[in-house]
């Protein structure tokens, strides 16, 4: 055994696995990142759908049909699919895929899960925020619960659900049991 063996300390977990933000109302940079992902996501999937009508087109007609952005009835249904996501996932379990990767949730006021309801009025006042050059959005950066505008509407809270602390004693209570090998 050498002597530099002997002498490790155990490294120190960083800032994000101490202190838990679980409960805390999530931030302007978290819920913008965790929009962009939804957008990711939501647009990939309509991109799937439109190439598996495209091709079941072809298939059938012989012919492809060529899709943009000029064609009204695409916006429309981009438009609509992305209210059904929202909708759909903030009544489901108050998470998009988006929320999930980043750890935030959707809540209402008072702490208890968003009804379907609650999850269609918060989809639809959802683009009042983007009004007048986002202004709907201020809340966040100034307000203590880090409301926007559609957040107020609805009656919704956004926080982190993701526990850090939580997680890391998960992982080394797994890296620690007898008979495991901790994970390359």
């Amino acid at each position: 055994m050498t002597a530099g063996a002997a002498q490790a300390r155990p490294v120190k977990p960083p800032a994000a696995a101490r202190d838990s933000f679980q409960g805390h109302y999530a931030g302007l940079a978290t819920r913008l990142a965790a929009f962009v992902a939804d957008v990711v996501v939501l647009t990939g999937i309509f991109m799937l759908v439109l190439a598996a009508i495209n091709i079941a087109a072809s298939i059938l007609t012989g012919k492809s049909i060529d899709f943009n952005r000029s064609d009204a009835w695409v916006v429309i249904a981009y438009l609509v699919w992305g209210f059904i996501y929202f909708a759909h996932f903030w009544g489901l379990n108050g998470r998009t895929a988006g929320g999930a990767l980043f750890g935030v949730q959707v809540l209402t006021d008072d702490g208890g899960d968003v009804s379907g309801r609650r999850a269609v009025g918060r989809t639809l006042a959802f683009p009042l925020s983007f009004l007048i050059l986002g202004l709907g959005f201020l809340g966040i950066l100034l307000g203590d619960r880090r409301r926007a505008l559609h957040d107020v509407i609805a009656g919704t809270v956004v926080v982190y659900s993701w526990d850090a602390r939580a997680a890391r004693l998960r992982y080394l209570s797994r890296s620690s049991s007898p008979g495991t090998r901790p994970a390359p």
